[in-house]
């Protein structure tokens, strides 16, 4: 019988830097076709996991060091959900990984919206590992905002985490909306065809860099995470 302090011990011993358990039932609010038993229908619980990326090199004033770093947190994060799913068939349950960023299934062209099978930010919260602050971004109260998520359903019954109290954005901070260059932010959600102008584009080569990362940054040097 695996327990949550089980997967738990396992995540952290593969490179996970915090983990936390949600029940599916408390995926209600999500969109229908966006929601743990849409992508796996024996899901019982999801286990979300982080690993943050050392804050200097967000600040670096070239997007390389920023874009490596991302795409290598990304397939961290992938492997160590596969292992997971190992780690559940070796016991006798069973687990399906959720990619860490790409591919997913929904693109609107006209608003440049991409949407993945499963909200990661929003499966952190529910498995107690943070807030979603003004920027939409994850917040954990040990890596601030730097945080990386990847996320694994399983059809194992396990123990849930609470949510997250007393962390939240300061009420009448506006730091991460005003640094914006493209007034993409309103405190609640992001409009991702003025994000991407900016913040994700092909250079000649063909390579994807990810730029813009101004909310992010402003909360950081504010807060110090």
């Amino acid at each position: 019988m695996i327990s949550s302090e089980d997967i738990k011990e396992f995540a952290y011993s593969i490179g996970a830097e915090k983990c936390g358990v949600a029940n599916v039932d408390s995926f209600r609010d999500a969109p229908n076709g966006f929601r743990p038993k849409d992508i796996y229908k024996d899901c019982q619980s999801a286990i979300v996991f982080l690993k943050q990326m050392p804050t200097e090199i967000i600040l670096a004033d070239n997007p390389i060091p920023y874009t490596n770093t991302a795409f290598l947190l990304y397939s961290d994060l992938d492997r160590i959900g596969l292992d997971i799913c190992r780690f559940f068939q070796k016991h006798g349950k069973h687990a399906i990984p959720i990619p860490a960023d790409n591919p997913y299934l929904y693109w609107n062209e006209k608003n440049k919206r991409g949407q993945g099978i499963l909200s990661l930010r929003h499966s952190a919260y529910l498995a107690g590992l943070g807030v979603l602050g003004k920027n939409t971004l994850l917040i954990n109260n040990e890596l601030g905002n730097m945080v990386y998520i990847g996320a694994v359903l399983t059809n194992a019954q396990l123990v849930p985490d609470p949510l997250v109290e007393n962390l939240e954005c300061p009420p009448k901070c506006t730091i991460c909306i005003d640094a914006c260059p493209q007034k993409a932010l309103d405190g609640v959600t992001v409009n991702q065809k003025l994000c991407r102008q900016i913040s994700l584009y092909q250079n000649e080569r063909g390579f994807d860099i990810y730029d813009c990362n101004a909310c992010r940054k402003s909360c950081i040097l504010r807060t110090g995470k």
